[in-house]
């Protein structure tokens, strides 16, 4: 009988490693790690979503109270009916377009063309005109003096919290390309519903926002900004977006009577050169600064100021002399309003402009384009800011991608993932150094670059569009994943367009859950569904937005399925707006009415036809759609390991007999576990029958369920399981790579199910006598 050496890999600890060649990597360290991450000494599967609505009463209407709307109004009180009526909405802003909804109670009304039907999940009818926004509704019996609710369908563009309320009760506020959002009532909904805030932006102007301590102490301020202005250096256009500001009750803009004048025309107050909009607004030592300021000259022309921070007086921004420039002075006769009391602006000595910034403790960063930088308090009233340089090579590409720490701020920078102390900048992605190359400069991708820290599970979120992205889509398709304390790294595959908190979750109850019971993977007594635990919520390129669980095993079905036709035999044609998926790929089709079929199955893409739309083969699914429809992206664990070979240092190949895998126990789990042997990508079960030896290579399948009761009756108590592999192959070393095969693919009982290995066992011998 073979004696055979045994290795413990575990803990694992080291995750994704590119900066060696795969042989000289850590043994507990991976060559790849896609929709896998390394936490506390186990590699378990990506985090999955969940929608965070509730009060919904169907799972065709789920979806929809994650969903970013707008309240168009109700239906006539006896018949039910909407009669042909441009929605209330002002434009210009407003966009009318494909691939829209509405709903009135149960039933979803989805827009397939441009003038004319919509498909409709009940027995209303309607039709909408995407020219002049017109909607009708008839035959709507069922649901008399009903609120029409209307999905803009845009993209998410920020998520914030408003400063109001009590602790871990802040509202969560949203932003779409047009309108902010607030989540009350187990729903989204828009804010400030009487004709104002409207936006003019497009995909690429995100929201940030800042909350001041307001008149009072109860009465919070939240300042935001999209930076959209049409000519920052020309013309002021009417479609330029203000600064504004949101008191908890009222939205107004930071223009005309409430603007920031910076110096009053001919000494009258209210006119004069003001503030147009800034990239940055900050909170900092009783003061309102605006970093990287777009001015208007007091002539109806913009100037940007790429390298400005401009800074009010010591106390309320409202006040009328709160942003006079020293010796500025009306002729208001007003005193201690009349004339400038400290408000002033000073210009970095570079040319770059500001990114982004943040605070370490109570001092402010500010990232430069290739430059850090201190704007340091002086504590001097006559001149209270100064700029400091910190690093004059290392800065920031992506105004949402800094996070901060309590002794560092860690920004994504053209060269690299930079951590910032105050004292210094250094990268911290040397595991990784090649990774930050590959975000994608297509569609300005480096401005779609958001992160996030989830305490809960001590990793920070990068979402990104990569360079290998179809050149069709423009939304991010990946997300990088850090953990802050081991330093490793991993990747997912997900389309996330902005990042936020969310402290206002209520428990989750089983009546609440969508999922079935051998779906949900996560404890009754988690954290993550707890009430008021702080959540981090994402939101997409579709208006949804759903809640981060790293407890959750499945991706949310975040993808509405606009159409559903069949233009061949066994071909399912999906419309999905935006959907930024690729050939090979899986997805779900779930709760797609009128279609008969299973309510959820799992499909592979054969084909990308557009941005919005792909096929699948989908033998099984027929009948014509109604709408209501949702899809999910199916992630595919993708791990390759080290090419081991513990006989290396001796100059012998290795023999791999089995791997003891000790996993984490499962409903229904299983895994494929691929190898390759000398350094080669030849799959060793691919090449039994191909080689012509007729060898029965196995199907290597890892189970993470527990064996049969007959034979192994404690594994169903158990809480880790050590399940065989068994490769029998030799070479100058062994690499495996661990992914679902597309049978598994398709099974969501698989595909949804929890995943994590705690360690493994090698049994190797060595053989030869020299490496060969």
């Amino acid at each position: 009988m073979a004696k055979f050496d045994r290795f413990l890999i575990a803990p694992l600890n080291t995750g994704l490693v590119t900066d060696l060649k795969s042989f000289l990597i850590p043994d507990d360290a991976y060559a790849r790690l896609q929709n896998a991450y390394v936490f506390r000494g186990r590699t378990r599967k990506r985090f999955g979503s969940r929608f965070m609505g509730s009060g919904w009463s169907s799972a065709v209407t789920e979806p929809l109270f994650s969903r970013l709307r707008v309240d168009v109004g109700s239906t006539a009180a006896v018949s039910g009916n909407f009669p042909a009526t441009i929605i209330p909405v002002l434009t210009p802003g407003a966009l009318w377009k494909i691939g829209q909804q509405f709903s009135v109670g149960t039933t979803v009304f989805t827009v397939v063309v441009a003038n004319g039907a919509l498909l409709t999940t009940g027995a209303a009818t309607g039709t909408f005109n995407t020219a002049n926004g017109t909607l009708t509704i008839t035959g709507n019996t069922t649901n008399p003096s009903t609120a029409i609710w209307w999905y803009p369908s845009e993209p998410v563009m920020g998520l914030t919290n408003y400063g109001q309320s009590t602790i871990n009760n802040k509202p969560s506020y949203a932003f779409d390309t047009r309108f902010a959002y607030v989540f009350a009532g187990g729903f989204w909904q828009r804010s400030g519903m009487d004709v104002t805030p409207i936006w003019h932006g497009d995909n690429l102007d995100f929201f940030w926002t800042e909350n001041w301590q307001g008149p009072f102490d109860d009465d919070p301020i939240m300042f935001v900004t999209n930076f959209q202005v049409n000519t920052p250096n020309g013309p002021i256009t009417a479609t330029d977006d203000p600064l504004w500001y949101f008191d908890g009750t009222v939205w107004t803009a930071v223009t005309g009577v409430t603007g920031f004048y910076v110096n009053p025309g001919g000494g009258a107050p209210k006119t004069g050169p003001s503030v147009s909009t800034a990239r940055l607004i900050v909170a900092f030592k009783d003061r309102l600064v605006l970093l990287n300021t777009i001015e208007n000259n007091g002539s109806g022309v913009n100037v940007n100021y790429p390298n400005r921070a401009r800074f009010s007086h010591n106390g309320s921004p409202f006040s009328q002399n709160a942003w006079y420039e020293p010796n500025a002075f009306d002729n208001s006769a007003i005193p201690n309003l009349d004339t400038g009391d400290g408000a002033d602006w000073i210009d970095a000595t570079t040319e770059e402009s500001i990114v982004s910034a943040e605070f370490i403790k109570d001092r402010l960063i500010v990232y430069f384009e290739r430059s850090t930088w201190e704007l340091a308090y002086t504590g001097n009233e006559i001149l209270p800011f100064v700029w400091q340089k910190i690093n004059t090579e290392l800065g920031s590409e992506a105004t949402f991608s800094t996070v901060p720490f309590d002794r560092e701020v860690i920004t994504i920078g053209n060269v690299g993932i930079h951590s910032c102390s105050g004292a210094n900048v250094q990268r911290i992605d040397t595991k990784i150094p090649d990774e930050v190359f590959k975000i994608s400069n297509k569609n300005q991708g480096v401005k779609r670059v958001a992160g996030i820290r989830d305490y809960y599970v001590e990793m920070v979120y990068w979402t990104f569009p990569s360079d290998n992205v179809n050149s069709l889509h423009v939304y991010p398709n990946r997300v990088l994943v850090y953990n802050y304390k081991n330093g490793s790294w991993g990747f997912n595959d997900d389309c996330i367009t902005a990042f936020g908190y969310f402290e206002q979750q209520l428990g989750v109850t089983w009546a609440s859950q969508s999922t079935s019971w051998a779906e949900a993977n996560f404890s009754w007594n988690s954290g993550t569904v707890a009430a008021q635990f702080r959540q981090v919520i994402a939101g997409n390129q579709q208006g949804y937005v759903f809640i981060i669980d790293a407890e959750e095993s499945r991706n949310e079905r975040a993808l509405q399925i606009t159409n559903l036709t069949y233009p061949a035999v066994s071909t399912v044609e999906l419309t999905i707006l935006d959907h930024t998926l690729d050939v090979g790929e899986f997805i779900s089709i779930e709760n797609a009415q009128g279609i008969n079929g299973p309510i959820t199955g799992l499909y592979k893409i054969i084909t990308v036809i557009d941005k919005d739309t792909v096929q699948v083969n989908a033998p099984d699914v027929s009948g014509v759609y109604l709408g209501g429809g949702n899809s999910a992206r199916i992630s595919n664990i993708m791990i390759l390991s080290k090419q081991w070979n513990p006989y290396l240092d001796k100059d012998r190949n290795v023999y791999l007999a089995k791997i003891d895998f000790g996993v984490t126990k499962t409903e229904n789990g299983e895994i494929t576990v691929d190898y390759f042997p000398s350094a080669t990508n030849l799959s060793m079960i691919g090449q039994g029958g191909v080689s012509g030896t007729g060898a029965l290579m196995g199907t290597n399948i890892l189970e993470t369920r527990p064996y049969s009761a007959t034979f192994a009756p404690l594994e169903q108590m158990q809480e880790r399981l050590w399940h065989p592999v068994y490769f029998q192959t030799e070479g100058t070393c062994i690499q495996i790579y661990i992914h679902f095969n597309d049978r598994q693919m398709s099974d969501s009982a698989i595909a949804w199910d929890f995943f994590e290995i705690q360690g493994l066992v090698l049994y190797v011998m060595p053989t030869s006598s020299r490496l060969a």
